[in-house]
């Protein structure tokens, strides 16, 4: 028997569950004091994402996508990143976001229904936020053909979920990562379920992560819940790019602990037990059981830290609270060079109606 191909797919973990080390920790993370202002961000996403949470759920807030079990994946993903690469998310990666500038005021604009939230202060070059599922990595594919065409040592970064790694966007942007040998990381989250429908229902792949090799990317699983292995994937993927050896597909391994959004009851299709299960694998305690073994954390600072935490997001809340709503012409703003007649007249009408 003559075999045309055999392939094999790295799985990254470097500590376990209960925050002890399981492999040897990569050079570029061995020391802890590296990794405390990542762990203080991850706290601060969970402060943020508990308090836009109660915004939505007391009416001053639309529709939000909790982040909640995401904060080792998404902090780890922005924190690898420079400054001119360009990032295209989906609506969720707050911790990355964050990272590279993003207000949290902003994110709470956007999902109160203002799109001056997607205009982000900085970075200008990053993407808006793509609700349609994994277009965003089409997007960051052609970013990512400019930064080669132009002989930049830039990447493009991508995140989508597991659902979203079953659209032909994905594979459109894979193929042409792959062929062009374009610097293209796409971060597959996989949090286990494409809003309700479970993993295993949506792919026979027994791997995400595989579905680069069809491609031609190199090819990574990474346990998301861990940040060092979350780093380490992406350095490694951010080097091969960064010299010219093409693109990667990254699987993080990770769980969404609360609804697919304020708009879901996630009771109705999840096992109680398999939540349960999830939270014994949350990042949060075990990446601070790590850097309390190692000095650099306690619970004084903790405690000092979260209150910080709590006073600087309430400042983005009255914020974003105090900016003054839009007019309601603002709505058929930058549409059109010159306005169709229909909508120039919707437009007039809003106005006599807004004015009685």
């Amino acid at each position: 028997m003559t075999v045309a191909a055999t392939f094999e797919i790295e799985y990254l973990q470097y500590l376990g569950a209960d925050g002890k080390p399981v492999a040897q920790i990569p050079d570029a993370f061995k020391d802890a004091n590296t990794l405390l202002p990542l762990f203080k961000q991850m706290l601060f996403v969970r402060t943020f994402d508990s308090k836009a949470i109660a915004l939505q759920r007391t009416g001053k807030l639309g529709t939000y996508a909790a982040c909640l079990g995401h904060e080792a994946t998404h902090v780890g993903i922005g924190a690898s990143m420079k400054p001119d690469d360009v990032f295209a998310p989906s609506y969720r990666e707050y911790g990355a976001q964050f990272m590279r500038g993003v207000q949290p005021r902003e994110v709470l604009m956007y999902w109160g229904g203002d799109e001056r939230g997607n205009d982000f202060a900085g970075p200008r070059k990053d993407f808006a936020w793509s609700v349609p599922i994994s277009t965003q990595c089409l997007h960051a594919a052609g970013a990512a053909l400019a930064f080669k065409l132009r002989k930049e040592q830039n990447l493009a970064v991508a995140c989508c979920g597991d659902g979203g790694s079953s659209k032909t966007d994905f594979y459109a942007a894979l193929n042409s990562a792959g062929a062009y040998q374009l610097p293209l990381i796409l971060c597959v989250i996989n949090n286990g379920w494409a809003i309700s429908v479970p993993r295993k229902a949506q792919t026979g792949a027994k791997t995400l992560a595989q579905k680069g090799i069809a491609g031609g990317l190199h090819c990574l699983q990474v346990d998301g819940n861990d940040l060092i292995a979350v780093l380490e994937g992406m350095r490694r993927a951010a080097e091969l790019a960064r010299n010219g050896d093409g693109g990667s597909v990254i699987e993080f391994m990770t769980y969404r602990l609360h609804d697919h959004t304020t708009a879901d009851d996630a009771r109705r299709y999840r096992d109680d037990a398999e939540v349960k299960d999830a939270w014994t694998r949350d990042p949060m305690p075990r990446l601070r059981t790590y850097l309390t073994d190692q000095g650099v954390w306690n619970e004084e600072l903790e405690k000092a830290w979260l209150e910080e935490c709590g006073k600087k997001v309430d400042v983005e809340i009255n914020a974003y609270l105090e900016t003054p709503v839009q007019p309601v012409e603002a709505m058929f703003d930058f549409l059109y060079g010159d306005m169709p007649a229909d909508l120039a007249a919707q437009r007039e009408q809003a106005l006599q109606e807004n004015r009685r």
